[in-house]
């Protein structure tokens, strides 16, 4: 494409993000805080906070299917049908399977978002801190390589994007799970309470037992106000974007905080088919895109680039970034790229009944549960299994009485009488990157826009299964020293990806021999490209992953900031 001065002048920037998500929001707000005319390149339409959440407030009557999705009974989207969060209600905001196919070698539920925010109106919005044990496991335990950073260089980031996106929680004291920067936190219920108490005591305050820290307003503070945000409803429609912007998402906060300097702009409809890569400069100067309505072409330019677009598609593109000097990829000297690919076992569940507390109940919509922290591989290598695992617990009172076995009076009294209590369970398992859990391009696949599709082929190991089994077992006997009844486990085989907390491909570390980025996640090979979304992970802990994208990605575009100034970049 060639193109006189004065149009590429106008087509330049100092820097572009790619994607709007979690991570793109974080460096979108943090450059043009920084004063950076910041150009964010958005494949999906545009969402603007309030205006663009058209179920926000429907009830279930005001939906053809009462909320219940066709695809679910006509077999249709089978991917995107697993996820817990695709419905009537919400169906706008996910991707059809047809609507960007990949090939899956392997069993692999890729689940996407296309719009600005991405999956920030999606996710389940929970937030733990790394510590020192997960920055160190590669190197304690013998895989993958050593994180080029540790807990002292990312935590006062992680105090920043939390105070910023309000935090819920309590301050528990774990060494393994670092406090956060906390707002008040939800309450347990008096069973969720009454197990609480019974596995703290009986296991003498070796398994912690704590209510989940999740990125919900429950007492805003002034930056929030500043914002428009206002406290959470405990409503739980979450996923259909909240009019209160009572949960964080890149439309009710960094995206309009960043709009608010002047020096963000919106490239919406552009589908980034490749990286430039200026051979005489050394340096990649743009990104190339695509119109994905009108298939045109344009080329938009900068200093610095950052890739945050999600992090199968971040491979995707950096795989796709081709020319001479990089001809397998930007960056890929050392064909590591797309590799070492991991995930979240969410394969366990435990269900269980109990009996008591009849006369008591509980109100609004919690959006968190009870966590247990790890209490397995942190002091000491005490199980069969490489890695660490949290549970998540819950208890409701739900009537589970079918409808025909009562009628007229009867059938509404007993309709409105709470039913016992249930408990329900479930594992969030670390998985180890290896070498073979990769994704690449296809040679012969391509997508409407002419770029390759990528292809999966990420599985499951024999250590995920024994971690697997470590849950079922203990999940069981926890359940049962709190009074638990009718308790059942099961895996459930859920594929690779719905737990959509999938990492790596483009690790960061200290050798360019075995790794993709530096400290700063910055490309070893071409410095003026950052990767801070979950391409960039080494491993991926026990904990959910997004506080962490969040926080390196502020740490990073402010140092991008910083050499700008220099003029090192």
């Amino acid at each position: 494409m060639n193109i006189n001065g004065d149009a590429r002048q106008s087509l330049s920037y100092d820097a572009i993000v790619i994607g709007s998500g979690i991570s793109g929001g974080w460096a979108a707000k943090e450059l043009c805080d920084r004063g950076l005319k910041t150009l964010v390149v958005e494949r999906g339409r545009m969402v603007k906070h309030l205006e663009d959440y058209p179920t926000a407030t429907k009830h279930p009557w005001d939906f053809k299917h009462r909320g219940y999705h066709p695809d679910k009974a006509s077999g249709a989207n089978p991917v995107v049908n697993r996820c817990y969060a695709y419905s009537e209600a919400t169906d706008h905001f996910f991707v059809k399977d047809t609507q960007h196919p990949y090939v899956q070698e392997k069993p692999f539920d890729w689940i996407r978002g296309y719009q600005v925010g991405g999956k920030s109106l999606l996710w389940a919005r929970q937030v733990q801190r790394w510590s020192n044990w997960e920055f160190e496991g590669p190197v304690r335990d013998g895989y993958a390589v050593d994180w080029p950073i540790r807990y002292p260089d990312i935590a006062p980031w992680y105090s920043h994007v939390e105070k910023f996106a309000g935090i819920s929680g309590n301050r528990d004291g774990i060494p393994h799970l670092p406090d956060s920067e906390v707002l008040p936190a939800w309450e347990p219920n008096c069973v969720e309470k009454h197990i609480q108490e019974k596995i703290m005591t009986h296991y003498k305050g070796e398994r912690p037992v704590i209510m989940g820290r999740c990125a919900h307003l429950t007492q805003p503070q002034e930056i929030h106000l500043q914002q428009g945000r206002g406290q959470c409803q405990a409503r739980s429609l979450c996923e259909r974007g909240c009019p209160f912007g009572g949960y964080f998402s890149s439309n009710a906060s960094t995206l309009p905080w960043a709009d608010k300097t002047g020096n963000l702009t919106f490239e919406t409809h552009a589908v980034v088919e490749s990286i430039i890569y200026d051979e005489q400069k050394g340096r990649a100067t743009g990104v190339r895109v695509i119109n994905t309505e009108t298939k045109e072409a344009k080329e938009f330019y900068a200093r610095i680039i950052f890739v945050n677009a999600a992090t199968l598609n971040t491979n995707l593109i950096l795989l796709n970034s081709k020319s001479s000097r990089f001809p397998n990829g930007l960056g890929n000297d050392n064909g590591l790229l797309g590799h070492y690919v991991a995930f979240h076992n969410y394969r366990g569940n435990i269900s269980a009944d109990f009996e008591g507390y009849e006369d008591q109940y509980y109100s609004g919509r919690r959006p968190t549960e009870m966590f247990i922290p790890s209490f397995r591989n942190f002091f000491k290598r005490d199980s069969p299994f490489i890695g660490r695992y949290m549970m998540a617990y819950s208890a409701y009172r739900e009537n589970w009485m079918r409808p025909d076995e009562a009628i007229g009076a009867d059938l509404k009294k007993n309709l409105q009488t709470p039913g016992p209590w249930h408990v329900g369970l479930i594992l969030q398992g670390e998985t180890i990157p290896k070498y073979e859990n990769h994704v690449r391009l296809s040679a012969d696949q391509r997508d409407e826009w002419g770029i390759p599709q990528l292809v999966t082929s990420v599985g499951y190991d024999d250590n995920d299964m024994k971690l697997l089994a470590d849950f079922l077992e203990q999940g069981q006997e926890m359940l049962k020293v709190a009074g638990c009844t009718n308790i059942k486990a099961w895996d459930n085989h859920w594929a690779p990806g719905l737990d959509i907390h999938e990492m790596g491909g483009v690790r960061m570390g200290h050798d360019p021999k075995t790794s993709m980025l530096n400290r700063w996640n910055q490309l070893h090979a071409c410095n003026n490209v950052f990767v801070s979304d979950g391409a960039c992970m080494v491993s991926v802990g026990h904990q959910n992953p997004s506080l962490t994208f969040m926080a390196l990605t502020a740490r990073a575009a402010n140092h991008a900031a910083d050499e700008m100034k220099k003029g090192n970049l």
